[in-house]
């Protein structure tokens, strides 16, 4: 009996460890309980065969009818369980939560009266439950099942009770029938259910009744001694009388003696020997049965144990990491508290940081505006409006007021650079903004990813709270600092810019008037040659037809135009030009030889050192540039004047320059200009019409150099001068010409806020969050008071009550663990060891 009480236990540690498997709670009474199928021994047999006396054997009381009237007709299950403190004669049945002690002959007739008026026929029979506490019965529960030969009897009702994977099957087989056992139908349900027989144990009673038959006494000793049918499966037997509880219960109510069912199984043990004389003693008797269902039981378990140790294995793993997750109970007092605090004010500052330092979080969204919205927003002023020529005329007419300008329109240039700059604070505030909403949305996450922090809400709060208004402080800081770089650019605006509108002006002039003057400048050229050429002697051999030595000395540059330029063209429609020329180095004013290359489609220049490389060391974008021709650098005045004297002056220039149409603007890298000389003239009038063509195309402009002498250019630059100074300009025109100026002045300075608010948000905001932010998150938590940080670290309820669970579990687990662990143990040990019984 002491082995089954271990085996009970067992079974209870297993029924935990499954429920906790499953996530259930084993110590929650009000939960539906997982029920442990091990200790189930399930009765199958025909009617008369005994079932119902071997389970009063088991019990140790005769509660279940027996006999022709008694008849099991329905299910009928008893949940035993033993308690050593009562005595043998005692039999508690309990009801709900309510016990009461009852008589074995009044709960049998009470059983044969429910029975009676149970259904018959094809319907199936409700089941009966009963719940029993004795000093006598071993804690199984015993499953009686209608006869098989009854119609009653289906094979849904077998598989609902034996179909169970760890329910014991207790086949019973009237002795007398033990000749043909093979052919008994529990033997073949037995067989179907429980294929490899480890679960069924066969059970031959009423031998009392077969004594002096020899044959089957001879069929009863072979099955025990498993020589029965080559076809019949490979199960335990063991042999009862079945009437020991009924005549024990007789002697007991006549004597009255407390030992009188141990008499009875002892005198059942020595009637069966003294029958089965061939039989193992081990097989033969109540006391057998008992040790042979735990053995089953037994062999049960030791399949389930190592599948079992492994899932509690994982389980346990996986509730020491969530309660690693959960954390420990914080310390209930005022330093702990306080330790706790700013223990997680420091998971919160390394969350923050990897999220907007590493990329893990929003971070990547702060360069998205930079370099998207914010740059677009600028694009998108309004500046054709503002710089229309009707809305120039009015700015510059309501800022001069009732006396107009004199010469250039600076009050009202001004006032417009002013109007046009003003709308760039807005799209700074926005930038703002949205810097800001990153930040919050970044502190959130931070927060979430904590998981102290998700352990004390009010906790949470509180941090996303100071960050927040932190964030706020620095948003008006960051607002202030932008606007201020925008009012810095309204504020001053460079003088020089007005002082090159008026020089510009002047050159344009100058330009135009060059221009006007040169068809009557031609004319007085062709004049003069023919009035020089009609004056000149002539030689005897000049008038006879000349000769050819004047033919032989036509200047060099009429040679060169009819060599024709030496470039090399490419593309389907001739839109590539290739070829060399001279790049004049700004730092030690030498030339370098370059291999040029001109794309008239996409409007670049680039150039390599060798023909041969593949990638351009750098390219000019011309739709931003200007083309200008200008003169190479003349040697001293005495050197001129002995050339003039000695020789004719030098040929038009191979210089042509490239520039930027706005002043602070680059051409190449960090070159505001580049200078070019091709290698001959003809070169360089292809170059200078193709590269032209590029610039005019875009709205850039070109201009010609003066080939004219020094005296005359200065004496022409002073006349034209003086005439623009003394006639009228067109103010329209003048006017639209400054307007554009300033346009370029006013991109150039939308550019380079595009580029500098950013950098006054980073720090006025990022690098603020990152020091100035945390620093206050930490000096605003110290500066609580207790009572203040205690109230704060109230922990969530669900958070305490998972903490609570998952430590339950753990201590459960380890226990669970430490049981099955040594039963597994003891099984190893036992099937390595043939002398001592399993798990002894």
């Amino acid at each position: 009996m002491e082995a089954m009480e271990e085996l009970s236990q067992l079974s209870e540690s297993i029924r935990q460890a499954a429920s906790l498997l499953a996530d259930d709670d084993p110590s929650d009474d009000t939960a539906p309980r997982r029920p442990s199928t091990f200790l189930n021994a399930v009765v199958l047999g025909n009617v008369g065969s005994g079932k119902s006396a071997v389970l009063n054997s088991l019990i140790g009381h005769p509660v279940l009818p027996t006999g022709e009237n008694g008849a099991t007709r329905a299910p009928i299950v008893v949940d035993l369980q033993r308690e050593p403190g009562l005595s043998t004669k005692s039999i508690v049945l309990q009801i709900d939560s309510k016990s009461q002690q009852v008589s074995a002959s009044a709960l049998r007739h009470s059983l044969q009266d429910r029975l009676s008026k149970s259904v018959s026929g094809r319907g199936r029979s409700d089941e009966i439950l009963l719940k029993l506490r004795t000093s006598t019965a071993p804690p199984l529960k015993l499953i009686d099942l209608p006869g098989l030969d009854q119609r009653a009897v289906d094979d849904s009702m077998i598989n609902d009770y034996a179909g169970h994977n760890d329910a014991i099957l207790l086949v019973v087989i009237p002795a007398v029938q033990a000749a043909e056992v093979a052919s008994s139908r529990a033997i073949r349900l037995a067989k179907d259910i429980d294929p490899d027989g480890s679960r069924t144990i066969g059970i031959l009673s009423k031998i009392d009744q077969a004594d002096g038959d020899a044959k089957t006494i001879a069929c009863v000793q072979a099955l025990l001694l498993n020589k029965g049918p080559k076809n019949l499966p490979d199960i335990e037997w063991v042999a009862l009388v079945g009437q020991s509880v009924a005549i024990a219960s007789a002697q007991s109510g006549s004597v009255g003696s407390e030992n009188s069912l141990e008499t009875a199984w002892q005198a059942e043990a020595e009637t069966l020997k003294s029958i089965l004389t061939g039989a193992p003693h081990s097989k033969l008797g109540r006391v057998s049965l008992v040790s042979t269902i735990a053995k089953q039981i037994r062999k049960r378990m030791k399949v389930r144990l190592p599948n079992l140790l492994t899932g509690l294995q994982g389980k346990s793993q996986m509730v020491q990491a969530e309660l690693a997750r959960l954390g420990e109970s914080m310390v209930q007092s005022p330093e702990g508290t306080r330790a706790v605090a700013l223990e997680l004010c420091r998971e919160f500052e390394d969350k923050f940081l990897a999220h907007i330092t590493s990329g893990e979080g929003s971070g990547w969204k702060i360069v998205a505006s930079f370099e998207g919205k914010f740059p677009d927003r600028i694009k998108q002023l309004p500046l054709d409006r503002h710089f229309d020529l009707n809305n120039v005329k009015r700015i510059v007419l309501e800022a001069d007021g009732y006396q107009p300008y004199l010469i250039s329109p600076e009050k009202g240039l001004r006032s417009l650079i002013k109007i046009v700059l003003d709308m760039a604070k807005e799209p700074s505030r926005l930038c703002v903004d949205e810097v800001h909403r990153v930040l919050l949305d970044i502190v959130n996450a931070s927060a979430n990813a904590t998981p102290g922090l998700g352990r004390y809400p009010p906790f949470k709060r509180e941090v996303v709270a100071i960050a927040s208004n932190a964030l706020d402080s620095f948003k008006s800081d960051a607002k202030k600092m932008v606007v201020a770089l925008v009012d810095m650019e309204r504020a001053f605006v460079p003088a020089q810019h007005f002082i090159r509108l008026v020089q510009r002006r002047m050159e344009r002039q100058r330009r135009e008037d060059e221009m006007k003057n040169r068809p009557s400048k031609k004319g007085q050229e062709s004049e003069q040659s023919v009035t020089n050429r009609a004056s000149s002697p002539q030689t005897k051999s000049e008038q006879a037809g000349g000769s050819s030595k004047p033919t032989k000395e036509k200047p060099s540059p009429d040679k060169d135009t009819k060599e024709g330029p030496n470039l090399q063209v490419a593309g389907p429609a001739g839109e590539i030009t290739a070829g060399y020329l001279l790049k004049k180095s700004a730092k030690t004013n030498g030339w370098s030889r370059r291999w040029f290359v001109l794309n008239e489609k996409s409007g670049k220049l680039g150039y390599t050192k060798k023909q041969e490389e593949r990638h351009f060391r750098g390219v000019i974008t011309l739709e931003e540039c200007n083309l200008e021709e200008v003169d190479e650098e003349e040697p001293s005045k005495s050197l001129k004047d002995s050339k003039k004297a000695n020789g004719p002056e030098k040929g038009p220039s191979l210089v042509f320059k490239i520039t930027n149409r706005v002043a602070y603007k680059t051409v190449l890298k960090a070159h505001s200009a580049v200078v070019l000389k091709a290698e001959s003239t003809a070169d360089k009038v292809e170059w200078v019409n193709k590269i032209k063509a590029v610039i005019q195309s875009k709205g850039g402009s070109f201009k010609a150099a003066n080939t004219e002498g020094g005296p005359l250019k200065q004496s022409q630059t002073d006349s034209s001068t003086d005439a623009m100074i003394r006639r009228p300009a067109d103010p329209e025109e003048e006017l639209r010409w400054m307007s554009q100026e300033v346009r370029g002045y006013v991109e150039a300075v939308l550019n380079s806020l595009a580029a500098n608010v950013p950098k006054a948000i980073v720090l006025c905001q990022v690098e603020k969050a990152k020091e100035d932010m945390l620093n206050q998150l930490y000096s605003s938590i110290s500066g609580q008071s207790n009572a203040k940080i205690e109230e704060l670290l109230q922990e969530d309820h669900n958070a305490k009550r998972r903490r609570e669970k998952y430590q339950k579990q753990s201590s459960l687990l380890s226990k669970l663990t430490r049981q099955l662990s040594i039963h597994d143990n003891r099984a190893a040990a036992s099937s390595y060891s043939n002398d001592s019984p399993e798990w002894s």
